[in-house]
């Protein structure tokens, strides 16, 4: 009987289908690194019974896992996975809201959050859709392609296209926004902007949560350099 040579899909989906499981991915999308205890609690588990999840996971590769003393911190092990994730969540059936609380984190995600190492929701589609109106991005069928007036344009940021490593990764991938149903930008050009707006202090993390919070300066900053109105930007809890 030949052998197959098709990936072993099944064993993927089967990793992340187990509802702890895909806790504890969703908790680590934001791209941040978390304690296996911080795990548990994100998926009302006990620390052993993450203890034995989180293994299997890092068996899979689908997390890194790094000991510092005799803490153990965990995260996503690739820009891939997190694209699969926010992939699974577009066509996922969305959670039935119960509390306010929810409500608000909900609305918090859906305007602007990390997605990996990258800008999403509401924020991220915007400037994505404002570099592709000022013809500095062109979406391609796989990936966006950063024109030479983007690269002209992303100058006064701070952003050299030229200079930035790529390694095995896109310079700018277009990343389906789970929320918006519209395209944000990954890949290495989509981590450096966010990089770059946290160093600014345009956007701070929510605690607890993936979500962002546009400061007064990042309104400043969105609204001179991606024309972004600041009632799109200041929805967000503080």
């Amino acid at each position: 009987m030949p052998m197959s040579t098709t990936p072993n899909i099944a064993e993927m989906a089967a990793l992340i289908a187990d509802p702890s499981r895909s806790a504890m991915l969703l908790a680590l999308l934001g791209g941040q690194t978390l304690l296996a205890s911080e795990l548990a609690l994100q998926a009302r588990i006990t620390p052993q019974t993450a203890s034995t999840h989180l293994a299997k996971l890092v068996e899979g590769r689908l997390l890194t896992v790094q000991s510092r003393g005799r803490h153990r911190y965990f995260r996503l092990s690739s820009a891939e996975v997190a694209h699969v994730l926010e992939s699974l969540i577009t066509i996922a059936p969305p959670v039935k809201v119960r509390s306010l609380r929810q409500s608000d984190q909900t609305k918090a995600l859906h305007c602007a959050r990390t997605c990996y190492d990258h800008i999403a929701g509401e924020v991220g589609v915007a400037v994505a859709e404002t570099m592709v109106q000022r013809q500095w991005l062109v979406l391609g069928e796989k990936e966006f392609t950063v024109t030479a007036a983007g690269r002209v344009g992303l100058l006064p940021l701070g952003i050299d296209v030229a200079g930035l490593t790529l390694g095995r990764r896109a310079l700018a991938k277009p990343c389906l926004d789970w929320s918006e149903r519209r395209y944000h930008v990954a890949g290495v050009l989509g981590a450096s902007l966010a990089e770059l707006f946290f160093s600014r202090g345009w956007i701070v993390r929510l605690p607890a949560t993936r979500a962002i919070r546009v400061t007064n300066l990042g309104t400043a900053g969105f609204a001179q350099y991606f024309d972004l109105p600041s009632e799109k930007l200041n929805r967000l809890p503080s």
